[in-house]
């Protein structure tokens, strides 16, 4: 599971043995004896969410898990009168627990830059619980998060809990908004309730106090992705680009996990003529690097994400997203007068399963053409627009 489940029970003593807390949503246990009238209200839209007489032993949870200011109200049945016990969501103070699934760099930076948000709005005791080499990236910066493993929040008994993550087939019970629709970082935002006006682009903070390693001027790549709509799959786009990256005096550094990835019949390799820097090393080693490179040229994929917390300018080639979906470059890749934007159309479904995904285009000849239309013109384009 991405996630720890809640407690077993409610962590909060309502009144006469009641529970409840927000830790799926809002969720209220009731003891074995008395009979009650349970009520939950959003106090943002003033709308009615549930109003229905419980019988003893019952568990009550809200339906929707992202955040809302719940109000619970709580009255003995048959009982019109003032309620036995009231309580609106409030943070402040309270523990609070964030998780982030362990999985793809790029999701984790994403979704993390609004977890200093949320905490400076609620002002919370906040735990992050989030993959061990995510956090190193982060702890420093951030004293104010305890970051936790999973094997430690599930130990804790939090007033809150939120799950950041993209939730499949039209799930509106876990997210406000379909993350097709509003891209791969804001949906974060979205489910923790930020405003619009708190949905910037503003990166995480990672250490960037490493000395500079190489004296040379250098531009980094990165080629390589885990499914391959998210790859440049022109045939001689990489190629071309580096070829005219070394003529303009660059090294070119591929820092890529793996010199070669693919599946099945087809594997995609290094870019020729780049210097070989890829390798399992650790993401601050990355960062040494990027932070001094002159800019960056990715894909829709983690080492992009880890460029921007680096404040490198990014050339970003995809096809296969919006713009929406990403961070904000000047120097994004996109070529709109063909087949694009599969990941966020609300008609597509992604499959996890199939490395070849490509749902408008089933024969293999017509496959990838949002990236195969994406010439080395277009990206020397941006090149020359940078060095301007």
């Amino acid at each position: 599971m991405p996630f720890i489940p809640p407690p077993e029970n409610p962590t909060v003593p309502a009144v006469d043995g009641i529970l409840f807390d927000f830790n799926n949503g809002l969720r209220v246990r009731f003891p074995d004896t008395g009979e009650f009238r349970c009520v939950f209200r959003d106090l943002d839209t003033d709308c009615l969410l549930y109003c229905m007489d419980v019988k003893p032993g019952c568990t009550i949870e809200s339906v929707k898990k992202f955040f809302i200011r719940f109000s619970l109200e709580i009255y003995r049945k048959g009982e019109l009168g003032q309620p036995i016990f009231r309580h609106d969501l409030n943070l402040s103070g309270k523990d609070v627990l964030i998780q982030l699934p362990a999985g793809a760099l790029g999701d984790s930076i994403a979704w993390f830059s609004y977890v200093e948000r949320f905490l400076n709005k609620h002002r919370c005791k906040l735990f992050c619980s989030m993959e061990p080499r995510m956090a190193e990236l982060f702890k420093d910066q951030y004293p104010e998060i305890s970051f936790i493993t999973k094997e430690e929040a599930a130990k804790l008994k939090p007033y809150a809990t939120y799950n950041l993550g993209l939730f499949f087939g039209g799930d509106s019970d876990h997210q406000p908004f379909d993350f097709r629709a509003v891209g791969l970082h804001r949906t974060a935002g979205l489910l923790l309730g930020l405003e619009d006006d708190e949905l910037g682009d503003d990166p995480p903070r990672v250490n960037l106090s490493a000395p500079r390693q190489i004296r040379e001027k250098y531009v980094c790549i990165a080629s390589q992705a885990s499914s391959q709509c998210k790859y440049w799959n022109n045939p001689s786009g990489w190629r071309e680009v580096v070829a005219f990256l070394k003529e303009q005096g660059y090294r070119v550094l591929c820092i890529d996990r793996m010199p070669e990835y693919g599946s099945d019949y087809v594997w995609n390799h290094i870019p020729y003529g780049s210097e070989d820097f890829t390798g399992d090393r650790p993401l601050q080693e990355r960062i040494n690097l990027l932070k001094d490179a002159e800019f960056f040229i990715g894909l829709s994929s983690g080492l992009s994400w880890l460029a921007w917390c680096c404040h490198v300018p990014v050339i970003l080639i995809s096809g296969f997203t919006d713009p929406v979906n990403e961070f904000y470059t000047p120097y994004r890749v996109l070529n709109p007068s063909v087949c694009h934007g599969c990941w966020n159309d609300m008609r597509c479904e992604f499959n996890h399963f199939d490395f070849l995904w490509c749902p408008r285009k089933k024969e293999a000849k017509d496959k990838f053409e949002c990236s195969k239309a994406i010439t080395s013109k277009m990206v020397i384009d941006k090149i020359r627009r940078l060095a301007q």
